[in-house]
């Protein structure tokens, strides 16, 4: 038994140790790749990696803050204690990336003082932190502010500042005002980021104006740049992805939007005849709602190998919850569609539905509910990630299909022949309802996993059926 007590408290030891000791393993090549030690090496005031997915942009970030922070920076002299932010698009965001990676790498013996903006002081790590006073190497006392863009530009205003990491692009006016808090010290920005948004002021004021302006560098890091990932990750990252998008989450490289949004939409392939849908296979509804704009509802299903299909399509404008509600009942009962165990259909639904309406003091949450449909409003409306995770499934980057859409659905195949980018890095704002509810499905990850039991007779000659009628549309 004392031996046993020992192990384990050798192995305790060990352990605290090592986290003790990440950011020194980084520093000597243990996690360190030869391009995030080019980032480092850079004197330039203006530095920025574009980088793919897990090719170690995010983890170079986090780390120069600390070097920042710390005074202990290996290519710079810091010499004292500094102030500087580190900025994320969202709290959540915040809390779940850039965070997170700065407490991996920040040993607790170096924290002074945290000071939460939500959570629990004890539990910092799993809440949103205000700031962290971090000792410096030269005796005084450093702060990392935490902000995020959602926060609006009032919420950047009036402070100094030595540095700004903005972990992934920022609207333009935060970059410009974040800029502006570096200029009485003349100190630095530094983004990584993933350009998932086009060619946007990153692109013409960063990327293309690098030549003209000696302050700027830019970097691209991609997967192969970090030794760290195996080929069976990549593979598998590679077959959740669209083409476009495999350009910029295993590249970095910046995607020029115009267009069809979706030109992966193959109405051969992509749409497809009607057929009995397994009970097995129904998932939820996806709403998205409007008075006088249509309200647009889809019924969406999932096979075992995580096809997706859009099998329904209720789509009506300036009506009332209690018709539309009726409409969604008589087709779900056509299709003998699920209920939970209350009754109750499914579906998940746009945020703003927990609004009130002028004409009731219920919001449409609530109206839904005293009709027999549950909606869920928590979606992800993130629109560039939506559209990339559509793309991916309209065609990856593999170029295997994953959506099929049943040729009942009229106003959601139009919408997605019809749907463009406008100016900017913006889709057109118009005629979108389908688009919209779309992507809140596709966004909430289906994933159904195929039963461990053996399929029946009857069963196996439905999916054989089914297969055949797919590779026949594809094959048309």
């Amino acid at each position: 038994m004392e031996l046993i007590e020992k192990i384990l408290r050798i192995e305790k030891i060990q352990k605290e140790r090592k986290e003790k000791n990440r950011l020194k393993e980084y520093n000597t090549g243990d996690k360190v790749h030869k391009k995030q030690i080019e980032f480092h090496k850079c004197q330039k005031k203006n530095r920025w990696v574009f980088g793919g997915n897990r090719s170690g942009k995010t983890e170079c970030g986090a780390v120069e803050v600390i070097y920042m922070a710390r005074g202990c920076h290996p290519y710079r002299e810091i010499g004292k204690s500094t102030n500087g932010w580190v900025v994320s698009l969202s709290t959540q965001v915040q809390r779940d990336v850039a965070q997170s990676k700065i407490l991996y790498y920040l040993n607790p013996d170096w924290i002074v003082d945290v000071v939460m903006s939500s959570g629990r002081k004890d539990n910092y790590a799993n809440g949103v932190i205000d700031y962290i006073l971090i000792k410096n190497i030269y005796g005084g006392v450093s702060k990392i502010g935490f902000k995020s863009c959602d926060q609006g530009r009032e919420k950047f205003q009036g402070t100094s500042l030595d540095y700004v990491w903005f972990d992934e692009e920022p609207p333009y006016d935060i970059y410009c005002e974040c800029r502006m808090r570096v200029l009485d010290k003349d100190g630095d920005i530094f983004g990584t980021m993933t350009p998932l948004k086009g060619m946007t002021f990153v692109y013409d004021e960063i990327y293309m104006n690098k030549f003209n302006d000696p302050n700027i560098w830019c970097e691209f890091m991609q997967w192969d740049d970090n030794p760290f990932i195996s080929e069976r990750a990549k593979n598998s990252m590679k077959q959740s992805m669209s083409a476009d998008e495999l350009k910029s989450r295993q590249y970095g490289e910046f995607m020029e939007m115009g267009g069809r949004v979706y030109p992966e939409f193959d109405e051969n392939v992509n749409v497809i005849e009607p057929f009995d849908i397994p009970y097995e296979w129904q998932d939820r509804l996806s709403i998205d709602p409007g008075l006088k704009n249509p309200l647009s509802c889809h019924w969406y299903a999932v096979d075992y190998d995580g096809n997706i299909y859009v099998v329904a399509e209720h789509y009506e404008r300036e009506k009332d919850i209690g018709y539309h509600s009726e409409a969604i009942h008589r087709i779900s009962d056509s299709l003998h569609w699920h209920r939970n165990s209350n009754g109750m259909i499914e579906a998940l639904i746009d945020s703003a539905a927990n609004q009130t309406t002028l004409a009731s003091s219920k919001s449409v949450s609530d109206l839904f509910y005293e009709h027999g449909i549950l909606v869920n409003t928590h979606v992800n409306k993130d629109v560039f990630s939506g559209i990339q995770r559509v793309k991916s499934y309209l065609k990856n980057s593999q170029g295997e299909t994953k959506l099929y859409i049943f040729n009942t659905c009229k106003n959601l195949i139009r919408e997605i022949k019809s749907y463009r980018w406008g100016k900017g890095d913006s889709p057109v704002k118009e005629d979108d309802h389908s688009m919209d509810e779309l992507r809140y499905y596709i966004m909430s990850r289906p994933e159904h996993k195929r039963p461990t039991e053996s399929l029946n007779i009857i069963q196996q000659k439905k999916e054989q059926l089914i297969r055949s009628l797919r590779h026949r549309q594809q094959r048309r």
